[in-house]
């Protein structure tokens, strides 16, 4: 994620990988100046990119926050952004952003991960109302904890809490493979939110079922992470 993204080499296929900054104006402008020589056009964006970050509100550093903010919410403001006026120019598409369960249910201590995300699930909506008369879709991905190297950016000052999260990461039942398989089938669904595991489901619809025990829930949680001080 640090590099401008390279003119194909000679022989490329539509298949060619590059790495792309997602902070980087220019690299997502040279990255749709090659989608379209190359596809002529783009069928589904997948916002996908992302760090880990978190920390309670007082341990948490404003560093911190601007550099997940930078990252995790304006990279896929960027990315929307330059694939909008293509998608609108050839009147279909579809946008998928990867935000997390974070973004609808929202433990103590992950604010600035709950903020970002919660962001990438308003964008989301808000350009499905936009752009539906363009004839472009978008859909946003909500998984729970699944097994994947997203801890190894992780990055703070609140290690305690650091180090529950990895814990969670590491011991969930789901891969990649297997969120990927959902939100494959959740885009043939035309499916505007996506939740592609039975954990994302169920604590979900706990939140919406029954406020008080979702709050009971979170708000233990906060004693408990307040307990590895």
């Amino acid at each position: 994620m640090s590099e401008r993204l390279p003119q194909p080499p000679v022989g490329a296929t539509p298949s060619s990988t590059a790495k792309l900054d997602v902070t980087s104006d220019e690299d997502w402008a040279a990255a749709r100046a090659w989608v379209e020589e190359h596809w002529g056009g783009l069928d589904v964006l997948v916002n996908n990119a992302g760090v880990a970050g978190g920390g309670r509100i007082d341990v948490a550093g404003l560093d911190e926050w601007q550099w997940i903010v930078d990252i995790n919410l304006l990279g896929v403001v960027r990315g929307c952004r330059t694939f909008t006026p293509l998608f609108k120019r050839q009147r279909s598409g579809r946008i998928v952003n990867v935000a997390s369960l974070a973004g609808l249910v929202h433990p103590a201590g992950m604010a600035s991960y709950n903020a970002v995300k919660a962001g990438v699930v308003a964008l989301t909506e808000t350009l499905g109302h936009e752009l539906a008369s363009y004839g472009v879709r978008t859909s946003v991905v909500c998984p729970s904890y699944f097994r994947t190297n997203l801890m190894s950016s992780v990055r703070g000052n609140d290690e305690a809490l650091g180090a529950v999260v990895t814990a969670l990461v590491e011991s969930s039942p789901f891969t990649a493979d297997d969120i990927a398989a959902a939100v494959l089938a959740g885009i043939d669904a035309d499916d505007e939110l996506i939740l592609p595991d039975p954990a994302a489901r169920a604590a979900y619809d706990l939140k919406l079922r029954d406020r008080a025990a979702y709050d009971a829930q979170m708000r233990h949680q906060a004693e408990r992470l307040d307990e590895l001080r």
